[in-house]
């Protein structure tokens, strides 16, 4: 099969390139799907193939070295003691890796059926999206009616998933953080988008969001920041607050940090992973998501109370733009590529 390689195994994006390698095959409980296939079938962007494509990201136990971990597709075989699928059944689901190529093997369990009213790109752009927002906001973070809520990163694809469903749970206000006043509007005039919008580059959102709450601050953080929020964050977070990280984007390491408020403000911080979680977590993070978030999403144009916002299609072929795309942090929503 054709797939997405990198030159000398990491790399710049210009590393990146089409190439022959070995069609993988369903082990048990799992499903090959065929990601090439009249209509075009499609995968997803995610900052993670980035870290992986520059050789700073661990791969899982028994993970394929080929980028990528959401996709859209049919399914061409079935492993032995997969039961309810067969051969043809039009899916999207997420992986360990591999979506970068013509087929992909996927646990039966992390599939889902594709709706009829999702387009295949439209489809791609969940599973690790809504997922890693789904995990980050409502299982780890317990958001709840009338919460107060900041997500970073707003213009993101987990980072408008987040919005969307805090929305749906019913926070009192949602604050988005971007870096510019075109991905700040956006985000304010979606439906089911952010209430108030900060940027963060010349704003002091710790402030901003204690004028928004009166004085309280926020009750649930959403942040992939890290080093350079880190302290802003703890300032914004009110009584009992949750944090979850998702990312480091600015570094790891903070200094001098004093650790008073996570004591008298009862704070509650936790990093939160997806790839890495073992088969059976994901498994029942994925049936929890199909029954309480997937029926109410639709495409960006369908009135679901969660919608699908693509930032940009390109033709695999194009995957080093694709990266360069989101490298350079010009996306508002999923960057993603179809398999031509």
């Amino acid at each position: 099969m054709r797939a997405v390689l990198i030159k000398h195994g990491k790399g710049p994006a210009e590393n990146l390139y089409i190439g022959e390698t070995q069609t993988p095959t369903p082990g048990r409980e799992e499903v090959l799907v065929k990601v090439i296939q009249p209509p075009v079938k499609a995968f997803g962007l995610n900052r993670m193939d980035i870290s992986q494509r520059n050789g700073n990201y661990s791969l899982p136990p028994g993970a394929s070295a080929i980028l990528g971990v959401e996709f859209s597709g049919h399914i061409a075989a079935l492993g032995a003691g997969v039961a309810g699928w067969k051969e043809g059944d039009e899916v999207f689901g997420l992986a360990a890796g591999g979506a970068y190529a013509e087929y992909i093997s996927a646990p039966q369990k992390n599939l889902a059926r594709k709706p009829e009213h999702l387009s295949w790109v439209e489809a791609a752009s969940i599973p690790e999206t809504f997922l890693t927002a789904f995990q980050a906001l409502v299982v780890i973070a317990e958001v709840k009616k009338g919460d107060d809520v900041l997500v970073h990163a707003g213009a993101s694809g987990v980072g408008v998933a987040a919005i969307q469903l805090a929305r749906l749970h019913g926070a009192n206000s949602v604050t988005a953080t971007a870096s510019s006043k075109e991905k700040l509007d956006w985000l304010l005039s979606i439906p089911g988008g952010a209430t108030h919008a900060i940027n963060y580059k010349t704003q002091d959102f710790a402030a901003e969001v204690k004028t928004t709450t009166n004085g309280k601050g926020v009750d649930v953080i959403i942040d992939f920041v890290g080093q350079s929020h880190w302290q802003k964050n703890i300032d914004a977070l009110a009584i009992d607050g949750r944090m979850t990280m998702l990312g480091l984007l600015s570094g790891a390491e903070v200094s001098s940090f004093k650790l008073g408020p996570l004591l008298y403000k009862r704070l509650r911080i936790q990093g939160s992973t997806l790839r890495s979680r073992s088969s059976a977590y994901q498994a029942e993070l994925i049936e929890r998501f199909k029954r309480d978030a997937l029926p109410h999403i639709t495409g960006s144009t369908g009135n679901g109370a969660l919608r699908t916002y693509i930032h940009k299609v390109y033709p695999w072929t194009e995957i080093q733009e694709a990266h360069r795309e989101m490298e350079g942090n010009k996306n508002s929503g999923k960057i993603i590529a179809e398999v031509v």
